[in-house]
């Protein structure tokens, strides 16, 4: 069975940002008639409740440090009568004193421990066990840090971003021939070097699995992020907000409110341009007896564990503030 839009994360994290920027550049309107409905609509709560059980008080985004996992999910026709894995996963934080982020792509084959069923499985088997539930317990147990928000999108109009803006001018990485998003083999022809390239060029580009490995794809999928957020806030971004906003408003759940939001407006409006630190989890892919597995390294996801918690500054402003408040 062929693999689809694979790589959804990019546009539900574009999504968060778009609303930022068109809250800070004039489109209050615009967002309130249209995005704030969609984001209404689009609203799911966790069942733990808003707060996270590695937190001792709920957080908010414009005071507090926190994070975001994005959850990409293929749940296309073909796959109706199995139920969805997850396709992508990342997890941003956001350090509120410098307006720093942090985004960590987590390969979908990664063997962890999955509460809901209580045994080791592909990452990916998560949502298929205990939807966006058990994928937000899975993540916080294998990293040891709390997921504040979630952003799950299936499939949307990516190629129409990309397109509304005009194409992203990207180093292509190498010579390539992909499929394109009806899946037409060989539908898409790209040479090695820096081009414009439109939407469905884009999209082949972030789905390819075949010319580099797993750690340099996830690393290829983060820049054409940070590329597609710097052509959007460009003038002939912002002269098709309307446009690019409606394209990245379907097939999503969060449990963000629309003011949570528009909280996070300022990472990505600063004087030296958006940018974040990209990280990835080390390992190595190989067969077990249950099949083929990314077996993470051990030490590696303990400092990578340390710098997220080090970014969220967890013995920092919210647990220090209820230390305080239960020894009065």
């Amino acid at each position: 069975m062929k693999r689809r839009k694979r790589y959804v994360f990019i546009w539900s994290f574009l999504f968060v940002f778009l609303v930022g920027v068109g809250a800070a550049t004039g489109y209050a309107a615009y967002l309130t008639d249209q995005v704030k409905q969609t984001a209404l609509n689009s609203h799911q709560g966790l069942d733990r409740g808003e707060k996270s059980d590695k937190r001792t008080k709920e957080v908010i985004p414009a005071k507090d440090h926190t994070s975001v996992l994005f959850v990409g999910i293929d749940d296309s026709d073909k796959r109706e009568s199995s139920p969805s894995r997850s396709d992508a996963l990342v997890l941003a934080t956001f350090n509120e004193d410098d307006k720093s982020i942090k985004m960590l792509n987590i390969p979908r084959d990664s063997l962890t421990y999955i509460p809901e069923v209580g045994y080791e499985d592909k990452i990916a088997h998560a949502h298929a066990f205990g939807g966006i539930d058990g994928t937000v317990e899975t993540v916080e147990r294998m990293l040891d840090v709390p997921v504040d928000y979630y952003v799950r999108l299936n499939f949307n109009s990516f190629v129409e971003i990309v397109d509304s803006i005009g194409g992203i001018t990207y180093d292509v990485p190498f010579d390539m021939q992909e499929q394109n998003s009806s899946d037409q083999a060989g539908a898409i022809e790209l040479t090695e070097g820096k081009q414009l390239i439109n939407g469905e060029e884009a999209l082949a580009l972030a789905r390819t699995r075949k010319y580099d490995s797993d750690l340099a794809r996830g690393e290829r999928q983060m820049e054409i992020i940070q590329q597609i957020f710097r052509e959007t806030v460009s003038a002939k971004g912002l002269n098709n907000m309307d446009e690019i906003l409606s394209s990245v408003s379907a097939n999503m759940k969060t449990n963000l409110t629309f003011s949570e939001m528009i909280q996070f407006k300022d990472y990505f409006l600063q004087k030296e341009n958006f940018t974040f630190d990209k990280m990835q989890l080390e390992g190595e892919g190989g067969f077990t007896g249950h099949g083929w597995y990314y077996q993470l390294a051990k030490d590696d996801l303990t400092a990578t564990s340390d710098e997220l918690k080090n970014h969220l500054e967890l013995q920092n402003p919210i647990a220090s503030e209820n230390e305080e408040e239960n020894s009065m």
